[in-house]
């Protein structure tokens, strides 16, 4: 039996080759929701994982490199379906005058590696001036800076006025954001000129927020019908859609549309909840973020306005968030990182589950869940054949403390440990 097995794993070496080879005590199966002892992963030169086999009978030649991460455990590199890639936390508000146009712009290359870093190695931009989501996406592949595999939005589609509008009430100053369409026809050549200039995904703005000026989050700014010809243009070319959409209204008629996500979905009742559940549609809340903006926020110049918003919002959302989890709504991982420092996204796991999810439904939620609403479940969301050999890696286990997903200890993408700079931030 013994020889049986020896051969057997020879053989398997042989044919698990490739640039690299991961090895830790265990990885996460979050189909599963089991643990997988010793693995040996193996990576190929498409970055891609060619083999996974046991890590104390198969062999690999000096040609492969070894990423022994002994003592860890792995998930598959986590997925953020809501990020913004430009800006600084610390420049909110009338403060943003005091910096320059490009500023904004050069602050997605730090933030890109702080993400990557964090151990989100996909995320999906959603929202993104002078289209710098498609530039830090192809500065990245380029290999000209590390950051995470970018799905952007570019500019995202609202009304005049609305959310994702420029809105002053001073009218020397009064400029129209890239992204405004007005009516089914604008909206429709809007999907077009966004897809050609690089999107990847359509983000409508159905209601207003919390951090626009002039807007009540609770109400809807967008028709039905302008709605459903996002979803539909969209879905036509080939792309998801996703509704910034914090008001009741605004959530049903943006799943009536046939929108794929729902972003903060703050003011959900049951039937909102069940009308999600019937269509299918991913629910997107970003529950971490009313802890940091009410505790730094009016430091880094965000206006009461705003934070007066935040305060009503906030509480809702997380009633909101509680109640779509006992009902059985899908969720996704989404954090609007931007709105806070992009290494932080990683606390919104704590956050999941003290509102109602298990560990494993949050960790689920930030990789299975939104490779699935993504459409890549054949490249990102678990560590499996075929897909991407991304990875992080943390001392414990993470289905028992999620909270170990805030400083993970190491992070390999597509095969290759990703060098940090400085130590992960301390929990």
């Amino acid at each position: 039996m013994r020889a049986v097995l020896g051969m057997m794993a020879l053989a398997l070496a042989s044919a698990a080759s490739g640039k690299s080879v991961v090895t830790a005590d265990r990885y996460l199966d979050v189909n599963t929701g089991r643990y997988v002892e010793h693995p040996a992963i193996f990576v190929g030169d498409d970055g891609r994982i060619s083999a996974i086999a046991d890590a104390r009978t198969v062999r690999w030649g000096n040609d492969v490199r070894h990423i022994d991460l002994a003592g860890r455990t792995l998930v598959p590199g986590l997925i953020d379906m809501h990020v913004h890639l430009g800006g600084h936390q610390q420049v909110k508000g009338y403060r943003a005058l005091e910096y320059t146009d490009s500023f904004f712009v050069v602050m997605g290359v730090p933030n890109a590696k702080k993400l990557l870093d964090a151990g989100f190695i996909t995320v999906r931009s959603l929202g993104a001036p002078e289209y710098l989501d498609v530039a830090l996406r192809q500065g990245v592949e380029l290999g000209a800076f590390e950051g995470p595999r970018i799905i952007a939005a570019t500019y995202a589609i609202g009304a005049t006025g609305g959310h994702c509008d420029l809105n002053t009430n001073r009218p020397s100053l009064a400029r129209t954001a890239e992204g405004v369409a007005d009516g089914p026809a604008e909206v429709r050549k809007k999907v077009r000129e966004l897809k050609k200039l690089g999107a990847q995904v359509i983000k409508v703005c159905a209601t207003g927020g919390v951090f626009s000026r002039n807007t009540d989050p609770g109400a809807q700014q967008m028709t039905f019908e302008e709605l459903k010809m996002a979803a539909d243009e969209a879905h036509m070319l080939g792309l998801k859609t996703a509704a910034h959409a914090h008001g009741t209204d605004g959530i049903k008629a943006s799943i009536r549309a046939g929108i794929d996500t729902i972003e903060h979905a703050s003011f959900l009742d049951d039937e909102a909840i069940r009308m999600a559940k019937d269509k299918g549609t991913w629910l997107s809340m970003d529950i971490y973020n009313t802890d940091y903006t009410l505790a730094e926020g009016a430091r880094n110049g965000v206006l009461e306005e705003n934070l007066a918003k935040e305060r009503v919002v906030g509480t809702r959302q997380r009633a909101s968030f509680r109640r779509s989890v006992e009902l059985g709504a899908r969720h996704v991982f989404g954090t609007d990182v931007g709105v806070y420092p992009a290494g932080l996204g990683g606390r919104q796991f704590h956050t999941m589950v003290t509102y109602g999810m298990t560990p494993l439904q949050a960790i689920q939620a930030a990789t299975r869940n939104a490779a699935q609403a993504l459409g890549r479940e054949k490249d990102v969301g678990a560590i499996a054949v075929g897909r991407f050999g991304d990875m992080v890696a943390v001392r414990g286990d993470p289905t028992a403390n999620v909270r170990l997903l805030e400083a993970v200890d190491a992070v390999v993408k597509g095969g290759t440990l990703v060098p940090r700079a400085v130590p992960p931030p301390a929990r």
